[in-house]
């Protein structure tokens, strides 16, 4: 045995602890390698440089073990804690309740999503609803294709017009759905879009975004009028927007005068507001026919209103004559796709915005079975 010097504030302590390897002096150091040769003579095994043999392994400790899955730091009943927990609570209460971080809790959730609604199932589509909805600074706008026999999102992509829509038809054409209409707003690049890849399908536009166009160009002239206004005209018009733009039949009675009386001071803008009121009647014709009639003859008065804006909504109307009309024999609109905009919304404020892109989408995708709460 020899003595091991330790130096410390009582100078000296001699112990006699180690023993001297053989040929090795006093004060060398020993190596990694030769560190490893003395296992098999001290008769240890499961040295990390020396790998067992499976079958030297026991068969129930071979693999992940049964509770839990493998290289993570939870079981499966906390996993199914997180998952049954889901709807009703945030990323960030269920990593506070459980102790697991934010990632990890996004990361089960995530998993799930991807299992349940990775891969939505496109062979029994017939009606769809194609818009696009504003996310603000960060995500921009997002093209939305929904089943409007479901209420189920079939594809969600950032971007709008054509190039969102890529990747999504040849999916479409694997899945050997039978697309019979699609409802859309006059977007251009969204017409020519389903126009290509559906030969066959009928194309109806939107009635509520129609009424949208209307209102916008009912509101420039009630702006114009107003610039160029003077004295009781311009008090008059002025502040009557939101009574102009809402249906007659939705006025409150007692502001009825003000709206009446804006109107009988101002010319233009009467003519403009019943061409207004007589476009909401165009829906509610009994037949295809008594349809298209109806549109031709409100596009003849609005061309004779000598009223600019009037004039070019006419024009417009009848460029897309063709999906107006479409609606008679389909009746389909895009009404369910602005309840979803609203549920994606609310989830975004509940989340402050998700980071991951594929996570946001498997979201979209699950957000028919969602149960939207208000989360404190």
């Amino acid at each position: 045995m020899c003595p091991v010097r330790f130096v410390g504030q009582a100078q000296a302590a001699c112990l006699s602890l180690v023993p001297e390897s053989r040929g090795q002096s006093e004060g060398a150091t020993v190596s990694g390698a030769a560190d490893g040769a003395d296992w098999p003579q001290a008769g240890l095994s499961g040295h990390r440089g020396a790998p067992r043999h499976l079958s030297q392994v026991r068969s129930e400790f071979r693999g992940p073990p049964p509770f839990a899955p493998a290289y993570v730091s939870y079981t499966h009943r906390l996993q199914a804690l997180v998952e049954d927990l889901r709807g009703c609570m945030t990323v960030a209460d269920l990593a506070a309740v459980t102790g697991l971080s934010w990632d990890t809790v996004k990361n089960i959730i995530k998993n799930r999503l991807e299992k349940d609604y990775g891969h939505p199932r496109l062979k029994d589509l017939q009606r769809l609803s194609i818009d696009e909805i504003y996310l603000g600074r960060r995500k921009w706008f997002w093209t939305l294709v929904i089943d409007l026999d479901t209420g189920r999102i079939v594809w969600a992509a950032q971007g709008r017009g054509a190039e969102a829509l890529r990747g999504f038809w040849p999916a479409l054409r694997s899945s050997r759905a039978k697309i019979k209409a699609v409802a859309m707003d006059m977007s251009a690049a969204y017409w020519a879009a389903v126009a290509e890849n559906l030969p066959d399908a009928a194309i109806v536009f939107d009635r509520f975004h129609i009424t949208q166009l209307v209102n916008q160009k009912l509101d420039d002239l009630r702006r114009e009028l107003v610039r160029e206004a003077t004295g009781l005209m311009k008090q008059t018009v002025k502040g009557v927007r939101y009574l102009l733009l809402m249906r007659r039949d939705n006025i409150e009675e007692e502001k009825l005068p003000r709206l009446d009386d804006a109107l009988k001071h101002n010319e233009p803008l009467f003519t403009g507001y019943l061409l207004k009121e007589a476009l909401g009647l165009l829906w509610e014709q009994p037949t295809y026919a008594k349809m298209n009639a109806f549109l031709h003859e409100w596009c003849d008065l609005a061309a004779q209103s000598a009223i600019r804006q009037m004039m070019q909504l006419a024009k417009t109307l009848l460029s897309h004559k063709s999906g107006i009309l479409s609606w008679w024999k389909q009746r389909i609109n895009n009404g369910r796709m602005e309840g979803i905009n609203n549920k994606i919304k609310t989830l975004l404020r509940q989340t402050y915005g998700l980071r991951d892109e594929r996570y946001f989408v498997l979201k979209l995708y699950s957000l028919h079975h969602a149960r939207q709460e208000l989360l404190g």
